[in-house]
């Protein structure tokens, strides 16, 4: 898999980490979204939006704390990935 930043093309393994989207009227996100870590300062400083594993796309406007609910889709898929890191 490679990093773009089309909605088209997926999205790297290894660095992802949950980041809110959808809300309720209360402003609290329902679920959280694993998505590209590098993208997720930019999405925040600069307003871009980051693509989730599940497909989603959408700006990062809040921090999952933990415990927080996770996407399934994103994590059915982060769960089937192999083990990466930083050896790249």
């Amino acid at each position: 898999m490679e990093a773009v930043s089309t909605p088209t093309q997926t999205l790297p393994d290894v660095d992802t980490r949950p980041e809110g989207t959808e809300s309720t009227t209360d402003d609290t996100p329902e679920v959280f979204h694993y998505v590209q870590k590098d993208k997720i300062a930019e999405s925040a400083v600069m307003g871009t939006h980051v693509v989730a594993l599940c497909g989603q796309v959408f700006p990062v406007t809040k921090s999952a704390k933990p415990g927080s609910p996770v996407c399934p889709d994103c994590k059915r898929i982060f769960d089937a990935m192999p083990p990466g890191g930083d050896d790249e």
